[in-house]
């Protein structure tokens, strides 16, 4: 079946394919609608040397790099994903979802803070609570170990808070599959009912000229014994005269 019979049977059987493109109008249309628009904010923070190993940098912290320092920034991302954190961030106000993790192709210990939800202004609010409660655990880790306050690790921020942005890769594919999903059933729809309108007609349809004719029965009456074809095979004989008798 080529693309030309393909639109001869879509437009033959309308009827049927419009009632569907309609549903998958109100099906993307209600997708559009019940799927909010979500929105992220991200933030950039870093982890810095302690005062007392940056004394031979003339105290600049960032003269001062260790692998040690990547370390302690992956596990803090790791605490900050954590059940735990979530329910410490959800009752100092941060909505949504939200997600720490080591900055990608990151030449040190640069950490991303990104928190996500459906309501910019919250989403803001929520990224700024969660890099003030960063600073609060890593100081929290090393007071744990009773770390002597000029020998802790500091974090700095490199990129504040941004504005949120929109987020609509995902709500775009379910609206793109919504109408896909649509579009294929009403197609197999137009092609069921013309398949079942067509068999009828095939049935019916009178045979090609010069096909034979089955030959009708013959009836035959009923109690009638049916009658035997009377065969006679003629015999010549030829006698002593060479006449012939039969």
């Amino acid at each position: 079946m080529d693309l030309a019979e393909i639109w001869r049977v879509m437009r033959r059987r309308w009827y049927v394919l419009l009632p569907g493109l309609l549903l998958t109008a109100a099906l993307t249309t209600a997708v559009h609608l019940l799927i909010p628009v979500e929105y992220q904010s991200q933030s950039t923070v870093t982890l810095l040397n302690s005062s007392k190993a940056t004394e031979a940098f003339d105290g600049n912290p960032f003269l001062s790099t260790q692998a040690s320092l990547t370390g302690m920034a992956d596990g803090l991302a790791r605490n900050l994903n954590s059940d735990g954190a979530k329910a410490d961030l959800k009752a100092l106000g941060v909505t949504g979802t939200h997600e720490v993790k080591i900055a990608d192709n990151a030449q040190g210990p640069f950490m991303w803070l990104t928190a996500t939800g459906t309501d910019p202004a919250a989403v803001l609010k929520s990224d700024e609570l969660l890099a003030s409660y960063a600073d609060k655990r890593l100081k929290e880790f090393q007071t744990q170990q009773s770390v002597a306050p000029e020998a802790m690790i500091r974090m700095a921020t490199i990129v504040p808070p941004q504005k949120p942005e929109a987020q609509t890769k995902t709500r775009l594919q379910y609206i793109v599959m919504a109408g896909a999903l649509g579009f294929v059933l009403s197609l197999v729809a137009v092609f069921f009912v013309e398949a079942r309108r067509r068999t009828p007609r095939q049935k019916n349809r009178p045979a090609p000229a010069g096909t034979p004719a089955a030959a009708a029965p013959v009836p035959v009456p009923v109690g009638a014994a049916p009658a035997a074809t009377d065969e006679t095979m003629a015999l010549r004989t030829v006698g002593p005269g060479g006449t012939g008798a039969t």
